[in-house]
């Protein structure tokens, strides 16, 4: 199964208000194992960034200028992703913002059930706990302390190692590479196959005398039909 864990980084909360994206990062997992592919985009947002916006994501409009706009990095990005399925933490909120941008360069929206929602997921688990990717990180002993702003490639690491963790827990080769996870099917697939072999010497009886008679009068009072008397007692 392939996931691409992303974030994306906006110019404000509503594409409907001219908002656009300026950041996409995504870590790609393979049977919930990192493969180490990463995509991650700066994308000119043709509009200025607002004041809070560059405090929240530290990106000015001098350094967007020269990136690329979304119509030039769509066709990467749709190929990046192709039917894998995207988690991303508040869901909805980055769906609507990459099926405006789709939109507005004539291609195709993205489905709605593409997307798994960690937020949701967070808040069926923990009702009532703060659920933003910080205190998720807190909650699962993840490592944020290099988070000083909000960057769509170091949220989807952090987010993929959150995600093992409200799943079930974390892989212990996380972010190893491709090749343990070819290994962990190789192995599943041995386990699968194995039975235990029979014990070379029976067990030994553990009832105590008192205890075997106490069953055997219970055994009595039930009657012919008890399965006991139909197919004989263990020793």
């Amino acid at each position: 199964m392939r996931e691409i864990v992303m974030d994306t980084e906006t110019t404000g909360f509503e594409p409907k208000e001219g908002h656009r994206i300026v950041e996409i990062g995504g870590v790609e997992l393979l049977n919930h194992v990192a493969t180490g592919r990463v995509y991650h985009q700066y994308i000119n947002p043709e509009r200025d960034m607002p004041e809070d916006a560059f405090r929240v994501h530290g990106l000015g409009n001098d350094f967007l200028r020269d990136k690329p706009v979304f119509a030039a990095i769509a066709g990467d990005f749709v190929e990046f992703v192709g039917d894998a399925k995207l988690v991303i933490h508040n869901a909805e909120f980055d769906m609507r913002f990459l099926n405006a941008e789709l939109e507005w360069c004539g291609r195709p929206r993205l489905p709605a059930d593409m997307a798994i929602d960690t937020l949701a997921i967070a808040r069926k688990r923990y009702p009532g706990s703060p659920n933003t990717l910080d205190a998720l990180c807190r909650r699962f002993g993840v490592d944020n302390s290099g988070r000083d702003y909000h960057g769509a490639l170091l949220d989807s690491e952090l987010l993929a190692e959150v995600y093992l963790e409200l799943i079930g827990g974390r892989q212990p080769d996380f972010g190893l590479g491709a090749g343990n996870a070819e290994q962990e099917k190789r192995t599943a697939g041995r386990l699968s196959d194995w039975t235990p072999p029979p014990r070379p010497r029976a067990l030994g009886a553990r009832l105590t005398e008192a205890e075997a008679e106490a069953h055997a009068a219970f055994v009595a009072e039930l009657g012919d039909g008890a399965i006991w008397s139909k197919y004989g007692s263990a020793d």
